[in-house]
């Protein structure tokens, strides 16, 4: 290795490290790639790499290139071998003939006596040991200084590989944590409400959202808001002084994002801290300033300036259907308190939890989790909050439970409250009874056997006994999305939604700037499909740079693939951006909400220009690119013969399907009842368009959340649907229910469900069908 610096060799390796992270399907693939690589670049006879047991105390050997295959599973004690002196000096150990040292320690079954050289490179996760990268030769060999600065960059890549993958591993067995105590809970129908000796309370029951799976019990400490709990008298100052009270605080509040974005970061990964950095491009947001400004200008206090202003924004996410989408309202409210606190003189500091406990709130914002110390939280239960906020998205990454949506918490608890959070099912258990604590402790011990006979189910294909294949695919819309999806087995997007970076900026983005981030999307999913949707706004999902018309209907209006038609401008930049990133990955382009034979004919006219243009220019780009449509509305259905001959697949949006098929606002309260995705309208629109695409041999995957539910899912598998793109915590749930039943049954099933009249008794069928299967 003396013609390269130990540097540039270290630079180089980690470089084909990545490379090697982004072809392997897991941790254990990964290790066995960096072993061999190591071994090849260090010219060594043996590569190693030992990692703690949670433990802390024994270091066990997890991929190896040198040493016998009984050697894998080998443990040792920190205090035992050359390997453990790495940890407990914290450093390189480097001997030349290692089994002089006192420290030696011989494996029998590593067949180790044919080498005598030891380097020993200790793995951090910042100051916490994870493990040790150990490289051997036959020969009696004293490592140079550059071999050393090489190894031990290799090393720090390897501790990023170890530490993210455990993440991601941590999300996946809490989502499938999830799904079973919620199974076990609904068939042991616990109480709910309160039980009483000697007229006293002795527990409440209360029932949420389950945000995060898991479940705790403790203490509780409650989250007090402070100052934005309480209105302010605001004594308006002259305009000079408000502009600049105004532009101090918002200068505080962007310092303060940027710490907590450094934080985030630091504690789980920089995908997860780009929930701040979105804060931050509002925050920097010309628009966003310039309607405060102008309300100064009109000689408003700016605490009533700014609270006007981000009240706007609320509301504009709020009328939003996507509930996706609709969840940014409460990043505005976060960012508005931010800048308030600061104006109102009040210093937002970690708060410090001197011991474990429960967090209880009204609400909870992202930034309330990037202060506090996580490690001390043992569980959150709030009154406010949905699936999709990005508080929601954070106690997930941090494994931590949470149920959200608890009415009466806040006043159902005391000082001296405790607290079971089953982040499940959603339920919440004040002062719980002995007799529940018994319960959940048997849970987690039956869920332990589970979780162990379906380790490996990641890597298994979704297949049904009888050799019948499913794709199983993940709806995403951020690129942290992407490592839960890979963690939970997605063979692939089926739908990311690209309206959340339009929302996020000043103006439009242009083609370059749309080519990155969809570049990192078909990075995330090498070999995978990906479909990118085109921009879905209009109806409920506004752009503040994009003054739309007022519209009785909106939903029935100026809308989705219907604005970029009409917007060629807008259209033909976004096309240019997915066409740029399609050489990276396997990219398809599907257009939501189409509803005319002739609109396909205009977006295929559209997209061809805009090849010939990139082609003018020499620019590369996928010239196959398949084209997709969502199956959304009545009339799509009605054509769907005609359409299937002019595109390359279908996806069909349940969520609108029903709701248009209907005429039911999903998010109308009243309209509940009427809400269902088992009518037979419904079901036989689905079943058309499937055979219409079989037909044709094209693709048709269902999209939306009736897929995420696994009896569905054999429902869809009978009615001729051979890939489906679903939120990726529920793929290993859906994946389980395909692998237990035949294509035949699938069938079955579905014709049964085919001849009902109507929505109730499909749905009594299906929980037959659901509690005969164990799903």
């Amino acid at each position: 290795m003396g013609q390269d610096g130990g540097e540039t060799l270290g630079l180089r390796t980690i470089e084909d490290i990545s490379a090697l992270i982004l072809h392997s399907h897991d941790l254990q693939e990964t290790l066995d790639n960096i072993v061999t690589l190591v071994a090849k670049r260090l010219r060594s006879d043996v590569c190693s790499i030992y990692l703690l047991d949670e433990d802390g105390e024994t270091l066990r050997l997890h991929a190896t290139r040198g040493l016998s295959r009984g050697a894998r599973g080998i443990t040792m004690k920190i205090s035992e071998g050359l390997t453990g002196l790495a940890i407990e000096q914290r450093g390189v150990v480097a001997i030349d003939n290692a089994p002089l040292h006192p420290r030696y320690k011989y494996f029998p079954e590593a067949k180790e006596e044919k080498v005598l050289s030891f380097l020993g490179v200790p793995l951090f996760d910042r100051k916490a040991a994870v493990g040790v990268l150990v490289v051997q030769t036959k020969e009696a060999r004293t490592f140079s200084k550059e071999e050393i600065s090489a190894a031990s960059t290799i090393a720090w890549q390897i501790s990023s590989v170890v530490v993210n993958a455990k993440l991601l591993d941590s999300v996946r067995k809490k989502e499938e944590e999830r799904a079973f105590f919620a199974s076990e809970l609904a068939r042991l129908k616990l109480p709910e409400g309160a039980g009483h000796v000697d007229g006293k309370t002795f527990q409440t029951v209360l029932k949420g959202h389950a945000i995060s799976p898991g479940f705790c019990c403790g203490k509780i400490t409650v989250v007090n808001r402070g100052a934005d709990e309480v209105p302010v008298l605001e004594r308006v100052r002259p305009k000079g002084e408000e502009l600049k009270r105004f532009q101090l605080a918002l200068e505080k509040a962007r310092v303060q994002t940027i710490y907590m974005e450094r934080r985030m970061a630091e504690i789980l990964s920089k995908e997860d801290a780009a929930i701040f950095h979105s804060h931050l491009m509002i925050l920097e947001d010309r628009g966003f300033i310039g309607k405060v400004t102008s309300l100064i200008e009109e000689e408003y206090g700016a605490l009533r300036a700014v609270s006007e202003v981000v009240a706007q924004y609320v509301a504009a996410f709020s009328r939003m259907e996507d509930p996706y989408l609709k969840e940014r309202s409460a990043d505005m409210e976060d960012i508005g308190r931010r800048i308030t606190d600061a104006l109102n003189g009040h210093e937002k500091k970690q708060d410090k939890l001197k011991e474990n406990r429960v967090l209880v709130a009204a609400e909870l914002f992202p930034s309330d989790l990037a202060i506090m110390d996580h490690r001390k939280i043992l569980g959150i239960v709030t009154e406010r909050g949905n699936l999709n906020s990005h508080a929601a998205i954070m106690a997930r990454s941090l494994g931590i439970p949470t149920v959200f949506g608890v009415e009466g918490i806040m006043k159902g608890v005391g000082a001296r409250s405790e607290l079971i959070v089953d982040g499940t099912s959603g339920c919440v258990y004040i002062n719980p009874e002995q007799r529940i604590r018994v319960e959940y402790d048997r849970l987690q011990r039956e869920f332990s056997q589970k979780q162990r006979a379906l380790e490996g189910m990641r890597d298994l294909p979704a297949e049904t006994t009888d050799g019948c294949r499913v794709a199983l695919y993940a709806n995403i819309g951020l690129l942290n999305d992407i490592p839960v999806a890979r963690a939970n087995g997605a063979e692939g997007v089926g739908l990311y939604r690209t309206e959340f970076p339009f929302m996020t900026r000043k103006a439009f983005p242009g083609r370059q700037e749309q080519y990155l981030i969809y570049r990192k999307i078909l990075e995330g999913f090498p070999e995978l499909p990906v479909s990118i949707r085109t921009l879905d706004i209009g109806g409920d999902k506004e752009l503040s740079y994009f003054p739309q018309p007022r519209e009785e209907n909106p939903f029935m209006g100026w809308r989705s693939i219907r604005v970029s038609l009409d917007r060629e401008d807008i259209f033909r930049e976004q096309l240019a951006g997915i066409l740029l990133a399609s050489p990276y990955g396997k990219c398809r382009v599907m257009f939501p909400l189409v509803s005319a034979w002739d609109e396909v004919q205009s977006i295929k006219r559209i997209m061809k220009e805009v090849q010939e243009e990139l082609a003018a220019q020499g620019k590369a780009f996928d010239g196959g690119l398949q084209i997709g449509i969502m199956i959304e509305l009545p009339a799509a259905v009605q054509i769907v013969e005609l359409l299937a001959k002019e595109v390359d697949y279908f996806s069909i949006g349940t969520n609108d399907l029903i709701q248009y098929t209907l005429a039911c606002d999903r998010n109308n309260v009243r309209m509940k009842r009427w809400y269902d995705p088992y009518h037979p309208a419904v079901l036989h629109s689905i079943k058309r368009v499937s055979d219409a695409a079989s037909a044709a041999g094209k693709e048709v995957t269902v999209c939306g959340e009736m897929a995420c539910e696994p009896v569905n899912a054999l429902l869809l598998l009978g009615l001729g649907i051979r890939a489906l793109s679903l939120s990726a915590p529920s793929i290993p749930q859906v994946k389980e229910a395909i692998r237990r039943i035949s294509y035949e049954e699938a069938r079955d099933i579905a014709d049964r469900v085919l001849a009902m009249p109507s929505g109730p008794a499909i749905r009594k069928f299906l929980e037959e069908v659901q509690r005969e299967k164990g799903l």
